[in-house]
């Protein structure tokens, strides 16, 4: 992945069931006060090269558009610099202070195994750092991301590329797991590699089959993806909640292609719904 993605692997996918009628990722919004539709898309952060498979019907809507809005400015040039700046631990705090000596060792070795370096030189790094590296040894394959992808598109075709939130507010939001809780989930995937790569390749698999109903379900019962019980608030619905204004705002002053982790999209606070609540027509581009 040439950029590292700010956000767990599969932020944006941890909980929130979506509605009956909403099963895919590429929605339409048009009506209220919106002179030309707009579009919502819902990626997902961390796929093998080949995976990353748009449809026609997202391509045309992408290039329909005027704009590109992400999670995170793509565009802007000082984003690796300020997320690499942001990804070390307070003074002081190491990884093998908050590890037991066993785990501290299976994610040492896992670590080393897959990417030639260890926690002697990566412990004080926070652990959403090691996240694409534990990840990404699952795919066995160049790692890529939807967001990546549709920001090349749209770069090509001049568009501009835009946030939705910062670095800094989107780290603030993870920063709110204990570390302990962040690390739990690397130890076990270190610990059992296979199975976090069987069930990562089956959520891959559903993704693209456009089920969101499924794919909630399936990370829902999720063996690895760490319990977010009680923080499904500030992962999921406050940040739908402040991007509501920002995509109005821009949808009011052209057509835009929004895209984000696609739970963003589903359920009773998902973008979606909170769309439809002000009065938007949203309806799937099947």
């Amino acid at each position: 992945m040439n950029k590292l993605i700010s956000i767990l692997v599969l932020a944006g996918l941890f909980a929130g069931v979506s509605q009956a009628q909403d099963n895919g990722l590429l929605y339409e919004v048009s009506g209220k006060d919106l002179a030309q539709p707009s579009y919502l898309y819902g990626t997902f952060h961390l796929v093998c090269s080949t995976d990353v498979q748009l449809t026609d019907a997202t391509r045309r809507s992408l290039a329909a558009a005027r704009q590109l809005y992400l999670e995170l400015d793509f565009d802007d040039p000082s984003l690796q610099m300020t997320m690499m700046g942001a990804m070390r631990l307070d003074s002081g705090k190491n990884i093998k202070d908050l590890l037991k000596p066993d785990d501290y060792a299976v994610l040492d070795a896992y670590l080393v195994q897959n990417l030639g370096l260890g926690l002697a030189l990566m412990g004080t790094l926070k652990p959403i750092a090691l996240v694409t590296v534990v990840y990404g040894a699952l795919l066995r394959c160049q790692p890529a991301s939807y967001d990546a992808a549709l920001a090349e598109i749209a770069t090509k075709d001049k568009k501009s590329v835009l946030g939705l939130e910062t670095v800094q507010e989107q780290l603030a939001v993870i920063d709110k797991i204990p570390l302990e809780q962040q690390l739990e989930e690397l130890v076990d995937v270190a610990r059992k590699p296979e199975d976090a790569r069987k069930e990562l390749m089956s959520l891959i698999a559903t993704y693209k089959a456009h089920n969101l109903p499924q794919l909630m379900k399936a990370l829902q019962s999720s063996e690895f993806v760490a319990e977010t019980a009680g923080l499904e608030q500030e992962l999921l619905d406050k940040r739908n909640s402040n991007w509501i204004p920002i995509i109005e705002k821009a949808a009011r002053e052209k057509s835009t292609f929004f895209a984000f982790g696609a739970g963003h999209l589903g359920g009773e606070k998902g973008v979606l719904n909170l769309l439809r609540l002000k009065g938007y027509s949203v309806k799937a581009i099947n």
